[in-house]
């Protein structure tokens, strides 16, 4: 997984994007499903829009933020961290 500011163009900020591989994005799904108390045993396919998930990203808004191991990551930019 990658987290990067994004290449948004808008007045508030470029945003962030976290960049996930195919592996990432179903573990992703199947979290979910556990918190949800859903519990797969065994071998599955996890598709998305009905393939199979090559990778996914996160585009996080300017008015957003992430933090990511203990780095702050403002949707506004770098230089206008909080």
């Amino acid at each position: 997984m990658k987290v990067q500011y994004g290449d948004g163009t808008t007045k508030y900020g470029p945003g962030v994007n976290i960049i996930m591989t195919g592996c990432e994005v179903a573990t992703a799904i199947d979290a979910f499903l556990v918190a949800h108390d859903v519990n797969v045993f065994g071998p599955r396919t996890i598709t998305v829009n009905d393939q199979l998930c090559e990778n996914g990203r996160v585009y996080v808004d300017p008015s957003g933020r992430v933090i990511a191991c203990g780095n702050e990551f403002s949707g506004w930019g770098d230089e206008k961290l909080l």
